[in-house]
């Protein structure tokens, strides 16, 4: 997790200033589930974070992302390695060209119980 930390500067770079965060979606009060980006300084590929409060897998869970891409997982908090259930995305997600959260892109994503996601857009 540290390491994660380190290597992305969208976590750490912009912590006390609006440019460094933005809502993708915090209305979803029925299922516990909010979404937002994190901004590095100078503009680069954001993180996204997906948390969802419930013990409840979200199967096919869709998020509006701002670019088409693979989104990577780099941080799966439900993974065995943390001793969860590896609820997860075998590693990355495809976007679609459906829009959704304002945004001209979306993922699906298994949204793992009681847990937070973090994912990047792939530059490979």
């Amino acid at each position: 997790l540290n390491a994660l930390y380190q290597r992305e500067g969208a976590l750490y770079e912009v912590d006390f200033h609006y440019k460094g965060f933005e809502w993708i979606d915090f209305t979803d009060a029925a299922g516990s589930v909010i979404s937002f980006l994190r901004r590095p300084v100078g503009g680069g590929d954001p993180v996204l974070v997906v948390c969802n409060f419930t013990p409840i897998v979200r199967h096919g869970y869709v998020v509006g992302v701002p670019d088409a891409g693979n989104y990577r997982e780099l941080l799966n908090s439900d993974s065995t390695f943390y001793d969860g259930s590896n609820v997860g995305n075998a590693g990355a997600i495809a976007s679609e060209p459906a829009g959704a959260h304002n945004r001209p892109h979306s993922i699906r994503i298994e949204m793992p119980p009681l847990a937070a996601l973090f994912l990047k857009r792939s530059q490979e």
